[in-house]
């Protein structure tokens, strides 16, 4: 298998050098970027149900909850609000913002390189179809008798244009597809993590907040302390 690569790396002539290292970039580039997808999805709504389930009764709940899954970002997204001592919504919004601004630059990680190889690859890949067409017709002995040399050396150039031609086709091709797909998900996830920290930020007004405004009698911290709080002036 290394020696037909090898074989047709050196077929394809100098342009492939480039080109290789294209394409060794861009399917690096693509399969981290599966994991990193693979990751972020599985077990993502899991997550959120349970967060926002333990957010109605307990907020230090929703918080182990979320740290138990920091490897997430989304957990880290929900982790960020909570970690802060009785916020007020402008404040508890305001950490949601940034850390969503923070795990949506790690998800466009990697993409301005996988657009320009995907820009890159056909250019090279032109490129080598004229220096090999170059190769094919300054051996091709046109109207001569011609020699076995220089149709091989003919043959060679075009091999060479359509080898390159290829590569470059491959390889930009995975590198628009890996590129295209990160920024579908990209899209998805940033409707999805504002759809979830909108709901965090409802259940902490409703619940957490505004029952301990002025005219509210439960603590921020519990219905346990809202309840306790009945029962004494109950009594």
């Amino acid at each position: 298998m290394s020696s037909n690569l090898f074989s047709l790396l050196v077929k394809g002539g100098p342009t492939m050098i480039p080109m290789a290292a294209l394409s060794v970039t861009a399917i690096s580039c693509a399969l981290d970027r599966a994991i990193f997808w693979l990751q972020m999805l599985r077990g993502e709504r899991r997550i959120v149900r349970d967060v926002l389930e333990a957010a109605h009764y307990s907020l230090d709940d929703a918080q182990a909850i979320a740290e138990q899954a920091q490897h997430m970002p989304i957990a880290r997204f929900l982790l960020a609000p909570l970690r802060l001592n009785n916020p007020t919504p402008e404040t508890f919004s305001l950490a949601l913002e940034s850390a969503g601004e923070q795990e949506f630059a790690r998800m466009r990680k990697g993409d301005k390189l996988l657009e320009t190889v995907a820009a890159l690859a056909p250019l090279l890949g032109l490129l080598g179809t004229v220096t090999g067409l170059i190769v094919t017709f300054t051996n091709l002995n046109i109207g001569g008798a011609g020699s076995a040399a220089d149709t091989s050396k003919a043959a060679a150039g075009i091999g060479e244009a359509l080898i390159t031609t290829a590569t470059g086709m491959v390889v930009a091709i995975i590198s628009l597809f890996t590129f295209r797909t990160s920024i579908t998900l990209q899209a998805q996830q940033t409707d999805y993590f504002s759809k979830v920290g909108s709901e965090l930020e409802l259940i902490y007004r409703q619940v957490w907040y505004e029952p301990n405004l002025p005219n509210g009698n439960r603590s921020p911290h519990g219905y346990e302390a809202a309840d306790s709080a009945l029962s004494i002036s109950g009594h």
